[in-house]
């Protein structure tokens, strides 16, 4: 009966690397847009404007003291009452854009305030301005203490992109519950999903692992 199972979900396969690339699609989309949004908000969040600081603290509090899956069902099932209707993918997009931009904002403040106070002083003394400070001097130092959370971060949003199935986003999990309402086999099925989601989360972590690494080293010089 397993050779039978494995058998009938060969046969479908094809279907799973089509869900793969709609789960690399998603999320890769999102990991773009989330990553400029966050910047944007945490270079904003950690400027001395405080209604800037104000509006976007709100935002990152709420986003991230909501379930995602709350989120998504907002903006898929609410704003149509608003006159806004969007199809299954751009929804999947934005709603995981506005999410991770929440997050990585927060790891991007982190690592702009982990720059020395002195250095932002010495960039002032020479006369730069607000963007040009950040541009040169703040983010460059910030950066390496940014990489390794936000890579790790990019990991959990590709795992997250597995809610957006609720919408009927034909990605890697949406395919794994209509196959396993043919194959009634759920271990190896969403076994196969688990491995194609590792598949893609592997390299990132790698890569997260390396930076962080690479950073301990760094700071054992100084």
């Amino acid at each position: 009966m397993f050779l039978f199972y494995l058998k009938s979900l060969m046969a479908v396969f094809p279907l799973f690397l089509k869900g793969l690339w709609m789960t690399v699609a998603v999320s890769g989309l999102s990991l773009i847009a989330a990553t400029i949004l966050g910047f944007l908000t945490g270079i904003g969040r950690s400027s001395r404007i405080k209604l800037l600081r104000y509006a976007i603290g709100v935002y990152v509090y709420f986003i991230r003291g909501t379930p995602f899956l709350v989120q998504i069902f907002v903006i898929f099932f609410i704003l149509p009452e608003f006159g806004i209707h969007l199809e299954p993918f751009p929804a999947a997009v934005i709603a995981m854009t506005i999410m991770g931009g929440a997050f990585i904002c927060e790891i991007v403040a982190a690592g702009i305030e982990a720059v020395p106070k002195g250095q932002r002083e010495a960039a002032i003394s020479t006369g730069l301005n607000r963007y040009q400070r950040v541009r040169y001097v703040i983010l460059p130092q910030a950066m390496r203490t940014i990489l390794p959370p936000l890579v790790g971060q990019y990991v959990l949003l590709v795992k997250d992109s597995s809610i957006v199935s609720v919408i009927g986003v034909m990605d890697l999990t949406r395919v794994g519950w209509l196959t396993v309402q043919r194959i009634p086999e759920g271990m190896l099925v969403f076994g196969l999903v688990g491995i194609m989601y590792f598949a893609v989360c592997y390299p990132l972590i790698q890569l997260s692992i390396r930076l962080e690494k690479r950073m301990t080293i760094e700071e054992s010089r100084l």
